[in-house]
Formats: structure tokens, C-alpha cells, sequence
């Protein structure tokens, strides 16, 4: 489920880098944002179109100097030890940061899973758009990952995670869930949870923001704060 949507940025990395080809071939779909539909309303939402400048590199640890971050110390794709500096250093590593204990102290807590699953044989209500349906008991999201083929991932809280190999989740999924799910969607939602071996469960993490102030960095993003649940 991770990695299946390439965002604006990554995508014209690869035209910089001359791999443009690497989505060629594979059915990729264009995703030019989300609509987001709450009682009975919908808005889009578009992706930004932005420049930006990237220099490929594994950041192994932030430069300090006399407790102001200067800037980052990584390595390149020959292994070489690099240094970059700058006057603010944006640490935006993600989930799974190397960075993070620098410059906060976090507790991890996972209150809830993703529940993932293909849906075939349908088509989103806007092309180019994913959907995202604000429901109760779980949010539901839908992206295009290929021109037949539609990615839907539920919010399951942890409390109670049905099992996916004695058919409690696509209990749970055909009860709780599908009778909030688009009416366009609602077959091939079935057809889904029904498929032997097509779902998959990813946990959530959650982290409230617990920086320590450190002059020149700025810590963002699932590095700093999760709210995934």
C-alpha cells in the first residue's frame, strides 16, 4: 500500500533524472488531487504545482555548533560523506526518523490500523481525483493506482481489530463500512473485501509534538507529530 501513489515532486525528479520511462508501461494513472465528500458535500482539493531543487542523499545526523543546528551531514549514492548548510535546516524524515531524537522527545502510541484493499471493474466520480469519505466509525480513502484498479484503505481504531483469516474483517467491513461507501463504489467494494488474500492491515501511529526549542531547525511532519488515527 505504501510507496503506490508518486507525489508531484518525486515525479519530476525522475523526468530530472532521465527514469521518466520508470512509469511507462505499468498502466500508471495521472492523481492531480483528492475530493473530499462530508455529508452530502464535496470539495477538491488539487495538488500545489511547485519547483523544487533536490539533491538525492541520506542525512546521517544534524551539525551543531554551540547548540544552533548549522545543517545536515550525508552521505551520496558513491557512499561519500557530504555536508550541507544552511540557515535553517527543515528535518521532514518521516515516521521512521533518524533525526527526531535530536531534537524532541516522543511517545509512539498506535491507535488504530489502515485496512487496505484493490477495488476493480469501477470508476471514481472525478477523473484524476481520488475520494475521501468523512464517515462514522472510519474515514474511508480511494486513489486511482492504475487505469482498472482503485486503492481503498479504512481506518480501523485498534481496539478491537477484526481478523482478517477467520472473515471477522470483511464482516466488519460489509456491515460497519460499506453502507457509507460511495453507491458508484459499492459493488466492486463488495467484489473487494470478498477476494481471497486481497486485504491488507498497516498500523497508524500517533505522536504528540514534544520539541525541545532548538535554534536553526525545524522539525515537521510525521517527524514531529502523527495524527494518523
Amino acid at each position: 500500500m505504501a510507496g503506490e501513489s508518486l507525489i508531484p515532486g518525486g515525479y519530476l525528479k525522475l523526468i530530472e533524472l532521465g527514469l521518466v520511462d520508470c512509469v511507462d508501461e505499468i498502466d500508471a494513472q495521472r492523481l492531480l488531487g483528492y475530493t473530499l465528500y462530508k455529508d452530502g458535500k464535496k470539495a477538491h482539493v488539487s495538488f500545489p504545482l511547485e519547483n523544487v531543487s533536490l539533491e538525492q542523499g541520506t542525512v546521517t545526523s544534524l551539525i551543531e555548533e554551540n547548540g544552533i543546528v548549522k545543517g545536515v551531514q550525508y552521505k551520496n549514492e558513491s557512499d561519500q560523506v557530504l555536508t550541507a548548510y544552511a540557515s535553517l535546516t527543515i528535518v521532514c524524515d518521516g515516521c521512521f526518523s533518524n533525526l527526531r531524537r535530536s531534537l524532541c522527545y516522543p511517545k509512539v502510541d498506535i491507535p488504530s490500523y489502515f485496512v487496505g484493499f484493490i477495488l476493480t471493474n469501477c470508476n471514481l466520480p472525478t477523473k484524476n481525483y481520488g475520494a475521501i469519505i468523512v464517515a462514522h466509525p472510519s474515514p474511508i480513502v480511494f486513489s486511482p493506482i492504475s487505469s482498472t484498479e482503485i486503492r481503498c484503505m479504512v481506518n480501523v481504531p485498534s481496539e478491537k481489530v477484526p481478523s482478517v483469516s477467520n472473515g471477522e474483517m470483511a464482516c466488519y467491513l460489509k456491515t460497519q463500512v460499506a453502507p457509507k461507501v460511495l453507491p458508484e463504489l459499492y459493488d466492486s467494494f463488495i467484489s473487494a473485501i470478498e477476494k481471497k488474500g486481497n486485504i491488507r492491515i498497516a498500523p497508524n501511529k500517533i505522536m504528540a509534538a514534544a520539541p525541545h526549542l532548538t535554534p536553526g531547525a525545524l522539525l515537521i511532519g510525521d517527524a514531529l507529530n502523527m495524527r494518523h488515527a
